[in-house]
């Protein structure tokens, strides 16, 4: 039978605890284990949501747990679907609510601040991610578009669907984004190739390539701040 709240002593149920202290008082493994609710056979739901934080060891907490997709979530034992997914919405939730205030504090105008907004998103990602910001002629952000997931290389990069978004955004300048998954940040050969391509089609386009920001392990590198552009 799961182990429930009520089974445990009272010092260390979560409600409580949040009513008594406020969900600031909370520990990690506290505020999971409200999501979850209920433990599995001979473990807590405390010990579980414990488990879980732990699951990706060079990454503790919300952040590993960020890393692992439904089916790696769903096959721990006492998570299954139901569970993966709400500790999957919860995460969004949280990512989506800390975009929201970072963005009234962006300047889509200075590298820094573009590669500090994203930095999150962007470089948690096992693959390689390619991001087009379209922006009008005072540099505010018009639409963003995930391009593709995958290596950044000059064949799966097409100047035809970059262009093709921003002139239906109606957007005069647009910056290119992506992440390292080794959090090295310097450009590849490939990413200089790729940026070369775009840059020289916006050209014959009208729309300027402002900027080509690669995210790596808390860096980034700007092609504009490098005169790369």
């Amino acid at each position: 039978m799961s182990e429930k709240f009520n089974n445990l002593p009272m010092e260390e149920r979560p409600y409580e605890r949040c009513i008594r202290h406020g969900a600031e008082g909370l520990s990690n493994r506290e505020l999971l284990a409200v999501l979850l609710r209920t433990g599995t056979k001979g473990r807590t739901v405390l010990e579980l949501a414990g488990d879980l934080l732990k699951l990706v060891p060079e990454k503790e907490g919300f952040t590993g747990l960020r890393r692992l997709n439904l089916e790696e979530l769903s096959s721990v034992p006492g998570i299954g679907t139901i569970k993966a997914v709400q500790v999957k919405c919860m995460l969004e939730l949280a990512r989506r609510m800390a975009r929201e205030e970072a963005k009234t504090g962006v300047c889509f105008q200075t590298p820094a601040s573009i590669a500090e907004y994203y930095m999150e998103d962007l470089r948690h990602n096992e693959q390689e991610v390619m991001l087009l910001l379209m922006l009008n002629q005072k540099g505010r952000l018009l639409r963003e578009t995930y391009l593709f997931k995958g290596t950044v290389n000059a064949s799966m990069v097409s100047p035809r669907e970059i262009f093709l978004e921003a002139l239906s955004s109606r957007a005069v300048q647009i910056i290119l984004l992506h992440n390292h998954p080794s959090g090295d940040a310097r450009p590849s050969r490939e990413d200089l190739q790729v940026t070369r391509r775009v840059e020289e089609a916006g050209k014959l386009l009208g729309i300027t390539l402002t900027d080509h920001i690669i995210i790596g392990e808390h860096t980034y590198v700007s092609f504009r701040e490098k005169h790369y552009l």
